[in-house]
């Protein structure tokens, strides 16, 4: 499966390691040099701003997405490719989804893990077909890999399941992951195969 976009999910801060940082320039210039353009919240703050500029600087495309709340108290970045304004939190995550092959959330607060869990279930409910990845930089997101493992094995979540998210602390070894078809089976058990759809 070739990923033509990829949408991000991060922090509207910088957390309180510099490697936080770090890894959020070295998704943006990654997807860049991989022709894989990024799809993101639309703001110039935090690590969200850092991955559009990584991107940018590398030559990259950058599609952001706000609502126009956040637009209005000037947080939007206005010097990407793409800049679309909606109206609700709702709909800004249904355009990064249809925008999107796939999924990937770096660290951030509630905010960023809400956005990849709702992309989880809707891969879950077949509603698309398209994987989530978790970059574990410094460990940051082991925690939740513990908690999926605990929900598949206190029967939550169908080990059939298990493709749909991926970890990695390596970026490259993380989207190699997401470029695997799609398969798996949906929440009651249906097979799900074959390439990402709307």
């Amino acid at each position: 499966m070739t990923l033509n976009a990829v949408a991000v999910f991060c922090g509207s801060s910088f957390g309180n390691d510099p490697v936080y940082a770090d890894a959020a320039r070295l998704t943006g210039r990654t997807l860049a040099e991989r022709g894989i353009a990024v799809v993101y919240g639309g703001g110039h703050v935090g690590l969200m701003g850092t991955v559009a500029d990584a991107a940018l600087e590398a030559g990259g495309k950058v599609i952001g997405v706000i609502p126009r709340q956040l637009d209005d108290r000037e947080l939007a970045h206005h010097g990407l490719t793409e800049l679309h304004v909606v109206e609700s939190m709702h709909e800004r995550k249904a355009m990064m989804a249809e925008l999107s092959d796939a999924f990937i959330a770096l660290p951030g607060g509630a905010g960023t893990l809400e956005e990849i869990a709702e992309q989880w279930t809707w891969a879950q409910l077949t509603i698309h077909s398209k994987p989530c990845g978790f970059l574990d930089v410094a460990r940051f997101w082991s925690p939740m890999r513990q908690m999926v493992e605990g929900m598949v094995s206190s029967g939550f979540v169908r080990a059939e399941q298990s493709g749909i998210v991926s970890f990695s602390n390596d970026l490259d070894e993380l989207l190699d992951l997401l470029e695997r078809p799609g398969s798996w089976t949906d929440k009651w058990g249906a097979p799900t195969d074959g390439p990402p759809q709307p």
